[in-house]
């Protein structure tokens, strides 16, 4: 008997000593709108678990107390018992209602956190470019025309669209307390919406296992004032050196970098995927309009030969 007492707290102090090295969970400390949904429908999700195994363990008990085994005779014979359709729909029911339920919570939040925030309707988004390498990341702003390597840097209060994709394998972008996880991809180009209310130093990583450098694929988010955005990006463009091409291609074959800034991007001889595409769709528009342009000019030279026929015809 006293082994078995002392079963439980063994086993209390060895899960304490496990979770004592990790780190804090840092969905339920959010800073932003977008991790502020993912981290409620969290809460709510655990509550609804804990009160169905609350129910599943006072069932459990009731059962084991008031159908245990009596003295009863060895040649007892327990009384014949119908089921119960009552009993049969109402556990069939309550399965059905906690799986809807929480289904449509979860495509609530899923649908909500896929766009911008509210109360950021009527600002613009700031795009940043985040694609992977092995085993880094590179951050480019087109707007700002600057990249960064291993950190980001955003401003506080404007909505940030993060646009991710990747030139190798499958990575997974993650910043715990500004937003959930979505994956980066070789062929194509996923939008992650975020925003950060607090200034702050934020953590961010790859999450999905790629091989042996996913430890080492962790990136800073600095959340500042615009004003200080702003100042940063001036230093960047005015101290920083471009990146060419021939840099660029060497970032991508070392396996592991620091933090470096440059005062341009590999957008303009290195595009995303879905720069490419448009690239494409305005080269078609170029061509078509070019054709367009070149039978209008053929039905006016046509229209004119036939007008000078017709003057010489009147004038025979």
């Amino acid at each position: 008997m006293k082994k078995k007492v002392l079963i439980m707290p063994a086993i209390m102090a060895f899960m304490t000593l496990i979770l004592s090295g990790c780190q804090p969970l840092l969905i339920f400390d959010t800073k932003g709108p977008n991790a502020k949904t993912l981290s409620n429908t969290i809460i709510f999700s655990i509550l609804v678990m804990a009160v169905i195994l609350l129910i599943v363990y006072v069932l459990f008990v009731f059962m084991l107390s008031k159908y245990r085994a009596s003295k009863q005779p060895a040649g007892y014979e327990p009384p014949h018992e119908e089921g119960s359709t009552k009993l049969e729909i109402i556990w069939t029911v309550i399965p059905i209602v906690i799986v809807t339920v929480l289904s449509i919570v979860t495509v609530f939040t899923t649908s909500k956190v896929e766009h911008q925030q509210t109360g950021y309707d009527n600002k613009k988004p700031l795009v940043i470019y985040a694609s992977s390498s092995n085993w880094k990341w590179h951050f480019s702003y087109p707007e700002q025309n600057i990249e960064t390597v291993n950190y980001v840097n955003i401003p506080t209060d404007r909505p940030i669209e993060f646009r991710l994709y990747s030139f190798g394998p499958i990575t997974s972008f993650w910043i715990p307390q500004l937003a959930g996880q979505k994956y980066a991809m070789s062929d194509m180009v996923n939008k992650l919406h975020l925003a950060a209310d607090v200034e702050g130093s934020y953590m961010g990583r790859n999450s999905n296992f790629n091989g042996e450098g996913f430890a080492e694929m962790e990136f800073e988010t600095q959340a500042m004032s615009q004003d200080k955005f702003d100042k940063w990006v001036k230093d960047v463009k005015a101290n920083e050196p471009k990146l060419t091409e021939a840099k660029f291609n060497k970032l991508l074959k070392t396996s592991f970098v620091g933090r470096e800034s440059f005062s341009s991007t590999h957008l303009s001889f290195s595009p995303a995927p879905e720069m490419d595409m448009s690239k494409m769709g305005d080269m078609k528009h170029m061509d078509m309009s070019k054709q367009t342009d070149e039978s209008h000019k053929k039905d006016s030279h046509n229209m004119d030969n036939m007008g000078d026929m017709e003057g010489m015809d009147m004038s025979k």
